[in-house]
């Protein structure tokens, strides 16, 4: 392996962290993206980059309630990845959290791998909470389990879910939607990406889906749109939904404007990144400006 491809065996605490600390710990996230799509020659490089701001203060500023040395802990709070062609970031965040091995990112969508292409619960990786990838299916699938702690098992966890904003064309996502409004679930945090990109270019050219916050809005959503890199307004829409889970009936939507593939020059905003990864060359480059 390539000495640059090597990944530093780092652990993040979940705490309540500085804006430095946490443009640090973006910044292994997206070292870690860039590494194991390089070795693993295939894979999503532009969505996952533009998520590790997002994600970094989501898992590691004191906002989810998890245990990595005890994965299915029954007051946990959960993550559903319905974009799942986005996972290298949430593999980062999960070995860096402390659910599996660092080193073990170096084997993306190697065969025998645990780390697949998209999330899979028969790979029995810990933090992995249900498959997902085809699109539409993981964010009603979560709010299926929102369902069951509100109004089954009666708790006070929260489920997070995160889907592209090209994963709104898809009629389950509405149907998802009305039925979280219906069912009052406010313990449900739905988190759009908006890059306005899509594997065939801009949203917004292959099939418009805005204004999203009015179409969250009109279902019965409490909405919040923010810049998805900045650490203020990131702390800003989360606090949003923890003071709206306690004192509203609504679910809410957070919408991230964001950048694909953030953070690399020759990437950010290039729709052309939506599902390629660097070369060996490219990811030289790429480490050598993510410092």
């Amino acid at each position: 392996m390539n000495e640059f491809l090597q990944f530093d065996n780092i652990t993040f605490e979940n705490k309540k962290h500085s804006i430095s600390e946490l443009k640090s710990i973006s910044l292994e996230i997206r070292r870690d993206i860039i590494k194991m799509l390089a070795l693993a020659k295939s894979g999503h490089s532009g969505g996952p980059l533009g998520l590790a701001d997002f994600m970094a203060a989501l898992f590691f500023d004191n906002y989810m309630k998890y245990d990595s040395s005890n994965p299915n802990l029954p007051s946990r709070d959960r993550f559903v990845l319905s974009a799942g062609h986005l996972v290298p970031v949430l593999y980062s965040i999960l070995a860096r959290a402390g659910y599996f091995p660092i080193q073990e990112l170096s084997t993306l969508r190697k065969y025998g791998s645990r780390l697949q292409g998209h999330p899979g619960l028969d790979t029995e990786l810990p933090g992995i909470e249900t498959s997902s990838g085809s699109l539409g299916q993981g964010i009603s699938i979560a709010v299926g389990m929102a369902m069951s702690d509100k109004l089954i098992s009666k708790n006070s966890r929260k489920v997070f879910s995160l889907t592209g904003d090209g994963e709104l064309q898809e009629g389950t996502v509405w149907e998802a939607a009305m039925c979280a409004s219906n069912y009052k679930l406010n313990n449900l945090c739905w988190i759009i990406d908006n890059n306005d990109c899509q594997i065939d270019g801009r949203v917004k050219d292959v099939m418009s889906i805005y204004p999203i916050d009015e179409k969250f809005k009109a279902f019965g959503f409490n909405t919040i749109e923010i810049d998805g890199h900045n650490f203020e307004e990131i702390r800003t829409a989360l606090n949003f939904f923890e003071e709206n889970s306690k004192s509203s009936s609504k679910p809410t939507a957070i919408i991230l404007k964001t950048f694909m593939g953030m953070g690399v020059s020759f990437m950010k905003d290039k729709y052309q990144w939506h599902g390629n990864p660097p070369s060996i060359e490219q990811a030289e480059q790429a480490l050598k400006e993510l410092i």
